[in-house]
């Protein structure tokens, strides 16, 4: 699912009052090109500052998405369904926030219904909502899992993510092929365990696929 810009945005990220200003941001990333050891005002960088601000505006709109708000309409002709929904292999792109680094992987995300059911784009909006923010992964799972049970209050929740973490495969440890998984389970997937085998099975081994796009 792709999150669509606006193509005349505002002028900052995200923005607040006392945000700095596109200027401002692009004078950034001329100083880090600078202490990179490169010259901003050569032909191949004179325009990368403007690129990369461009760039931001997409890798952290999520914080100008309401999560709350994406899960607001619901639907309650579902003829008593009340069985695991789960949306797989959701595509995660998200920002470490130690290293500003990227988190690629994938989001598995499900929920028990009770009485209502929302749009499956709903929950992967939900995930990119929080994903394009500076992010651990282990707050990302929490924050999914929580806002849907806060909102939806469905009988269980449960998220799993697996990603890998370009912080730790291409810098410090240099670990390539290593995987993180991490799990949220509320309700009847934290308290029933023939509800969480069940989910997992269906989940499946993902982990081996996560790379492969």
């Amino acid at each position: 699912m792709n999150i669509v810009i606006p193509a005349q945005p505002p002028g900052n990220v995200g923005a607040t009052e006392g945000s700095p200003s596109r200027e401002e941001a692009e004078a950034a990333i001329r100083t880090l090109l600078r202490w990179a050891g490169d010259n901003p005002d050569r032909e191949g960088l004179r325009d990368t500052p403007a690129r990369v601000a461009r760039a931001y505006r997409e890798f952290f709109v999520g914080y100008a998405t309401d999560p709350v708000a994406v899960l607001e309409r619901t639907f309650e002709e579902t003829d008593g369904y009340d069985e695991i929904v789960l949306l797989r292999d959701i595509r995660l792109e998200s920002t470490c926030e130690h290293h500003m680094a990227p988190i690629i992987g994938r989001v598995h995300v499900a929920y028990l219904p009770h009485r209502r059911v929302v749009g499956i784009s709903k929950l992967a909006r939900v995930v990119d909502a929080y994903a394009k923010r500076l992010q651990i992964q282990e707050k990302l799972t929490a924050q999914i899992a929580n806002t849907i049970q806060e909102v939806l209050e469905p009988r269980g929740v449960a998220v799993v993510i697996e990603a890998a973490h370009q912080c730790m495969t291409t810098r410090g440890v240099h670990k390539p092929g290593v995987t993180m998984v991490t799990s949220r389970m509320l309700g009847a997937f934290r308290d029933d365990p023939t509800t969480r085998r069940e989910l997992l099975a269906m989940i499946g081994n993902r982990g081996s696929t996560i790379m492969a796009e």
